[in-house]
């Protein structure tokens, strides 16, 4: 299956480097509104160029479009790449207001083409090892989960001098001033729907404890550094998840059963060992064991690829996903009906201010663990 890219930033060179585990995806070029910055990216990577994203949703080649823009772009893009009658797979998140990406699920359902957005982590080994303990009831009925986002003081850390393998910085300025709630919730709000179901409401509250990042960076223009939210989801299950480019760097998560808890430490790391602490009585009080026992991987995290950074993720497996499920004529794991749920928890998140309570209107169809996480 074919596809080429539009936008050759900072993560683009990460989808490059995962490429090489899926030898059934082709990259037939790539596109960016910086001419130089697409030649660089081209040469580096020996990928063709286009001179622009007309020029690339016209080669008949194209059987899907990476959205690898900035975050204001994405909509403008993926609109114009269904119109095209290309499949989309784009960056997170669909689009900066829920009517975007309400209209390009939709365009894409009446176009008949499979829409679907990053991030993919909860099709990753440790996502999945940990789905498969709660289908397997290792830690009984599930009440509650805890999911942290947090990253540390990042504006005191030296960003302007992180690079890309290619030479591209980190797009700071976007990533501060779309805020850390829709750069990085998603990758545990990709996994908790698939595992307890639609959400059916959300309470939140997000903030700007920290104005001033630095010089270029208008403190008027900084979106929420902090968000808390409490996720209740159709099961009856509910999820505090906190995000902040503040705290501690701390990406784990814990799933409180009635006969255990279940934790892994970090969702950007598809190898994160998943444990198990089980409950028990003592003179009639419940206790949690001190011992931690890990739960086997469903398959193990051996990637043809590494790289630097603290995540270790495969980030062209979501392109994989919709390439197979193309190919396979079965629905996309990440449909864009899934894709539309989360952004909506992303923006009610992000958008809370000093406090709301809101319905959630999207839901979709069950998914399906991997094959390779399914009983035989």
């Amino acid at each position: 299956m074919r596809f080429a890219i539009v936008g050759c930033g900072f993560v683009a060179d990460l989808y490059m480097k995962t490429l090489c585990a899926h030898p059934r995806l082709e990259v037939v070029g790539a596109t960016d509104r910086d001419p130089e910055r697409a030649a660089r990216f081209g040469s580096f990577h020996g990928v063709a160029t286009y001179p622009s994203l007309d020029a690339l949703l016209a080669d008949p080649k194209v059987d899907i479009v990476l959205n690898l823009t900035n975050p204001v772009s994405h909509f403008d893009v993926t609109r114009a790449s269904l119109e095209a009658g290309k499949h989309v797979y784009s960056e997170k998140p669909l689009g900066l207001e829920l009517a975007q990406a309400q209209h390009v699920t939709e365009l894409a359902e009446r176009r008949g083409l499979r829409l679907s957005s990053a991030p993919c982590s909860l099709l990753g080994e440790t996502a999945q090892t940990v789905w498969k303990a709660l289908r397997d009831e290792r830690v009984g009925r599930v009440y509650l989960a805890y999911a942290e986002q947090d990253e540390g003081l990042v504006h005191r850390m030296p960003y302007r001098h992180w690079l890309s393998p290619s030479g591209v910085p980190w797009p700071y300025q976007d990533e501060f001033e779309t805020g850390c709630t829709i750069e990085h919730a998603g990758y545990y709000l990709t996994w908790l729907p698939a595992f307890f179901g639609p959400a059916r409401r959300v309470t939140a509250f997000s903030s700007c404890q920290v104005r001033d990042k630095g010089p270029g960076l208008p403190p008027e223009a900084s979106a929420p550094d902090f968000s808390v939210a409490a996720i209740e989801f159709a099961s009856g299950v509910v999820c505090r998840l906190t995000c902040s480019v503040i705290a501690n760097h701390d990406h784990s998560l814990r799933i409180f059963g009635e006969a255990g808890i279940l934790r892994t430490n970090d969702c950007w790391h598809y190898g994160s060992p998943v444990t198990i602490q089980r409950r028990f009585n003592i003179r009639r009080r419940a206790v949690v064991s001190p011992w931690k026992s890990r739960i086997p991987p469903v398959r193990k995290w051996d990637p043809p690829f590494h790289y630097r950074g603290a995540q270790q993720m495969d980030f062209c497996r979501g392109v994989a996903e919709l390439a197979d499920s193309l190919e396979e004529n079965r629905p996309c794991r990440l449909s864009a009906r899934y894709s539309l749920h989360v952004n909506e928890l992303v923006l009610a998140i992000s958008g809370a201010g000093a406090g709301i309570s809101k319905e959630i209107t999207s839901t979709f169809d069950p998914i399906e663990p991997m094959p390779w996480a399914s009983p035989a």
